[in-house]
């Protein structure tokens, strides 16, 4: 991982140029790439720039878009740099993307607006089941207290949270147990938000009959489930895939109306001169919750 000078391929037509303010490192998808372990898909291949959550301000716009110069806006990715790929491309000083792709932000938002990928995944993750709330959510990590906080903005009773590790085990509203120290085998609705690939069984034996569980983490390894015992409880599960404009839109509406707050997730502001030290930072340290880079400092 390294900081290069990249040339920006012309903009085409439909294309805006945005200034990134900040983006966001991502310990799913991104620790896979940064690992190597990133399976096989369309796009995939190196070098590539990695990021899909960047907020930033509109330098120039079409003139049929709904932006002008200077509006801020979220970049869920780019896909404009000579020499490589950027099937995430967003962690970069500035980026040309299709307008249609941008979201408008409130400029209250500001740097927060980094997490809206994130929230989005958390909101599309529980619109899946029916809107049955989680009771059950498992990994404390940012997509966890997402997720319990979303549960809350919509009016869901709070729900236990699962956390094996001491340095994320803290919340106010809702409680966190280990899974050793949770007794209840009765869950209507369990998300898992650990990426583990282990998780399914835990999870089955804690469930319900008839319940569900939603896998809202990426999973590099393969998934493996004893048959019996889901069959005795009649499980159902459901694969989270990436969230749409909609779920962003939702989030943003949560948040307006006071429902929802993203404050005191992004914990660290790393330098973009030290972008290879501050990505295994953010793969190794537990207390990182949210790291990112402010690119307005940079030079």
């Amino acid at each position: 991982m390294e900081l290069r000078d990249m040339q920006l391929t012309p903009a085409v037509e439909d294309e805006a140029r945005v200034n990134v303010l900040w983006s966001g490192i991502s310990t799913g998808t991104e620790k896979l790439l940064w690992e190597g372990t990133m399976p096989e898909f369309p796009g995939m291949g190196y070098p590539l720039v990695p990021g899909y959550e960047a907020v930033g301000r509109i330098e120039a716009a079409p003139d049929a878009s709904r932006f002008a110069p200077g509006d801020l806006v979220f970049v869920p990715g780019a896909n404009c740099f000579a020499g490589a790929r950027g099937l995430f491309g967003a962690n970069a000083r500035a980026v040309s993307v299709p307008a249609e792709r941008l979201i408008p932000l409130p400029e209250k938002v500001g740097r927060n607006g980094v997490l809206l990928a994130l929230a989005a995944t958390a909101y599309h993750a529980i619109m899946l089941n029916d809107k049955t709330l989680p009771d059950l959510i498992i990994g404390h990590g940012v997509l966890g207290r997402l997720l319990a906080r979303l549960t809350a903005a919509m009016d869901g009773e709070a729900p236990t949270v699962w956390e094996n590790n001491a340095a994320r085990a803290q919340a106010a509203d809702y409680e966190i147990l280990s899974e050793a120290t949770d007794k209840r085998r009765d869950y209507k609705s369990i998300i898992d938000a650990s990426g583990d690939p282990r998780i399914l069984n835990t999870a089955v034996s804690r469930l319900a009959r008839n319940g569900e569980v939603t896998l809202a983490g990426f999973y590099a390894e393969p998934l493996s489930l004893t048959f019996p015992p889901a069959f005795m409880k009649q499980a159902r599960f459901r694969i989270a895939a990436e969230f749409e404009p909609s779920d962003i839109y939702a989030v943003l509406d949560l948040m307006s109306d006071g429902h929802l707050s993203l404050d005191g997730l992004i914990t660290h502001v790393a330098p973009v001169g030290d972008v290879a030290g501050s990505y295994e930072q953010a793969f190794s340290d537990p207390e990182v919750l949210k790291m990112i880079f402010e690119w307005e400092s940079y030079s």
